[in-house]
């Protein structure tokens, strides 16, 4: 397993942060506007947050926009941003329709420059927290996904994909191999987010020795949910490079390979292992 990036960079990357509302062509045009204010700081990739087409008043909401894959206005929004900023655009989620009836599966889909996809990841580890007045159960209206994604983007750039709760599952990172890096598209809960956000994107980076990218909702939705926000880049020595902590907005910064690689050259930890992931199977 190669420890050096294939990437030349330096790389700019955006992290969009969002309060999304039940109401899709709102959010299309929140949307839209902070990705080109992330095109003109010249972000070569843009990653929207989890639920960035909807955070409805009900969880039944998303399955009433549910698209079929490889077509429906969602689709086609992130296809022609992808291709009008000429850039590779990592859609949050969107809702696509799931074997399970009244069900959906919570999809990460990446367009390149030319508009065209290049990659779909279905989120694996579906959320679940029950304390007092908060109860989140998503199994209710997602079905889950089952394959880890990584795909290769701009300069030969390896990139992990995973959305929100799947931040608490390092064998899920293990399982892409090496990356460059991580992408994590969210919607934290204020609660758990103040808890554990911040400490476990840097373990992520820290122990895969790459950049961490994560977009977040970030306010007080309409639906009385309250996002955490704090959209961030972090460097493979765990260092936040650039966060916003609430409302709507851009986060940015490059991708220096050479980081990456010094950071593995001084600390070979990824050489360094020896426990297959079967051993835990």
């Amino acid at each position: 397993m190669s420890q050096a990036s294939a990437a030349v960079g330096p790389i700019e990357v955006a992290a969009i942060q969002m309060v999304s509302t039940p109401a899709v062509d709102e959010n299309l045009e929140a949307a839209a506007r902070l990705i080109a204010e992330a095109a003109n700081r010249g972000a070569q990739i843009v990653l929207l947050p989890e639920y960035f087409c909807m955070l409805g008043k009900r969880d039944t909401d998303k399955v009433a926009i549910r698209e079929s894959f490889g077509d429906g206005p969602l689709q086609r929004f992130l296809a022609a941003s992808a291709k009008r900023h000429q850039l590779w655009l990592i859609g949050g989620t969107l809702p696509l329709a799931a074997d399970e009836a009244g069900k959906v599966l919570n999809s990460s889909l990446v367009y390149n420059p030319q508009g065209l996809l290049a990659a779909r990841y279905d989120k694996i580890h579906l959320f679940s927290f029950s304390r007092g007045e908060e109860n989140y159960n998503e199994s209710r209206t997602i079905a889950p996904g089952g394959e880890p994604v990584a795909l290769t983007g701009p300069e030969g750039l390896r990139i992990g994909m995973s959305v929100c709760y799947d931040l608490r599952f390092p064998e899920l990172y293990r399982a892409l191999g090496t990356v460059d890096l991580i992408v994590v598209p969210s919607a934290f809960t204020h609660t758990t987010g103040a808890a554990h956000w911040e400490v476990l994107l840097r373990a992520r980076a820290i122990e895969n020795q790459c950049y961490v990218l994560a977009a977040a909702q970030g306010g007080r939705h309409q639906n009385g949910r309250r996002t955490f926000g704090h959209s961030m880049l972090i460097d493979p020595w765990g260092e936040i490079i650039a966060q916003l902590p609430e409302g709507e907005g851009v986060v940015s910064g490059s991708i220096e390979p050479q980081r990456i690689a010094t950071t593995r050259n001084n600390l070979p930890a990824l050489t360094h292992r020896t426990l297959a992931l079967e051993t835990f199977s």
